[in-house]
């Protein structure tokens, strides 16, 4: 049983990067889902689908590489975590690495980068940093 799916998921992008792996799978949920699709419009991910062929449906995301083999995504941590939620208000939200990252942030809007919860002025739980 894994107590934070989200870490998890983060946990196993980073370890298929360090070996330069292609892609990685991850148990499918609507919100791991969600991290997926901003990963992909942030240009961190290449790609990603729901695959359904499986006994329980999972999340394939294809990393992204430099030509150099440099991984799009240098670092990727979690934040906000079951023992220790870190919550910020439309005024509190910080910029990740002068604004070259970003901060996947859960709003009642859903979710959201910190540079969009800005534009809205919303503010949320912040769930995970990535440059």
């Amino acid at each position: 049983m894994i107590t934070d799916p989200i870490a998890d998921m983060l946990t196993r992008i980073r370890n298929s990067q360090a070996v330069k792996r292609e892609g990685v799978l991850i148990p499918y949920s609507k919100l791991k889902f969600e991290i997926a699709k901003i990963l992909k419009h942030e240009d961190y991910v290449d790609s990603f689908e729901k695959i359904d062929e499986a006994k329980f449906p999972q999340i394939k995301i294809i990393l992204k590489y430099g030509a150099d083999g440099e991984s799009a995504i240098r670092s990727i941590k979690r934040i906000s975590k079951p023992g220790h939620r870190v919550y910020a208000g439309k005024g509190d939200i910080k910029n990740v690495l002068n604004n070259l990252g970003i901060s996947i942030i859960s709003t009642s809007a859903g979710l959201m980068t910190n540079k969009d919860a800005k534009k809205k002025g919303v503010g949320g739980e912040v769930i995970c940093e990535i440059w």
